[in-house]
């Protein structure tokens, strides 16, 4: 696949939108937790009439969550607010309702920006996706094991829930920059039990759990779903170190998810997932501003909308010769063909 080549002044033209806004940042501060936590309540009460009407109202909840999980991984990208100090208590503050840690995984999540795409780092911040070549030189047991780690059942629901209450509470990354993030992870996992502990304690174990821990799981799945769409299109892009391309990557291998305003609202403009890539110093609030005087961002890269983006669910492995992502039915017919 051909580098994108852009004039440089495009480019740096993004810089002034990253400007903070305390203004608009108190906004969103207010309009994501407190409507969170008033539904919590809701929720908390409704369940002692159905656990049904608790679900129902935890769909709702389930996206102000991710939208206060919008406003930490901003912080993590050190956007939101111009103070350091803030920024960073903020953003501890959003990992206690979100429960992924601020720090550890704001650093995993730094890695997948400066190497997205990139074939040799699949396993750090990102859905590991294996090429054609790779999957056909595995064993039968490892093909198994591939096939049911992208099941629908593994990566949109068991998978989600397994990141959210158990990946992200180990310190499970091995590189030297991730040494002083472990001490950190950890004091976040003794806080949060505290907080479930005292609360579970006295609000009622039942109660609490049931409430807080399905608002948690429906943000799970909203949120990997979210992340899936954002780089496993059919013409995302995936290249060795020695070819990849920081630019080509940001815009090729993002797309822009074309939800229905409220929603892009919900989930804090991250469907406008290509300039994001381009610049992550843009805070979210500036993302719309960003794309709608950019208009010529979106010729380079996928637009989707939510029931075209359905079909992604089926995209399995990265085929290199077509430079695209392809399903285990389109690679069954390749080998019957005798192309691998």
């Amino acid at each position: 696949m051909e580098r994108i080549q852009i004039d440089n002044q495009l480019i740096k033209s993004f810089q002034k939108y990253t400007k903070t806004d305390k203004y608009k940042a108190t906004i969103q501060i207010l309009n994501s937790f407190l409507p969170f936590i008033g539904i919590w309540v809701l929720m908390y009460f409704a369940y002692d009439y159905s656990y049904w009407l608790t679900l129902l109202l935890g769909v709702v909840n389930a996206f102000f969550m991710v939208r206060i999980f919008i406003i930490q991984h901003d912080c993590g990208h050190r956007t939101f607010v111009s103070n350091g100090k803030v920024r960073n208590a903020i953003g501890f503050a959003c990992s206690l309702f979100s429960t992924i840690p601020y720090s550890y995984w704001a650093k995993s999540h730094h890695i997948h920006h400066s190497h997205n795409g990139q074939l040799e780092l699949r396993d750090i911040g990102d859905i590991d996706t294996l090429t054609v070549n790779e999957y056909k030189n595995l064993t039968t047991f490892g093909k198994l094991k591939y096939r049911l780690y992208r099941s629908w059942l593994v990566m949109f629901l068991i998978g989600p829930l397994y990141y959210v209450l158990i990946h992200n509470r180990l310190p499970l990354i091995q590189m030297d920059v991730f040494k002083n993030e472990k001490w950190k992870l950890w004091l976040n996992n003794v806080i949060l039990l505290s907080i479930f502990l005292v609360l579970g304690y006295f609000l009622g174990w039942a109660k609490f759990f049931a409430t807080h821990f399905t608002i948690v799981a429906i943000f799970s799945v909203i949120a990997i779903w979210f992340f899936y769409v954002q780089h496993q299109h059919e013409a995302s892009y995936k290249q060795w170190k020695d070819k990849w391309d920081y630019l080509t990557a940001a815009l090729r291998g993002s797309t822009y998810y074309k939800v229905p305003a409220i929603f892009n609202w919900l989930t804090g403009n991250i469907g406008i997932h290509h300039i994001h890539h381009l610049n992550p110093a843009i805070p979210n609030y500036n993302l719309q501003k960003a794309l709608a005087e950019n208009p010529w961002v979106n010729n380079y890269t996928t637009i989707l909308g939510f029931w075209e983006s359905l079909k992604l669910a089926s995209h399995k492995l990265w085929d290199e010769s077509q430079q695209k992502m392809i399903t285990f039915s389109e690679y069954g017919k390749m080998k019957k063909m005798g192309l691998i």
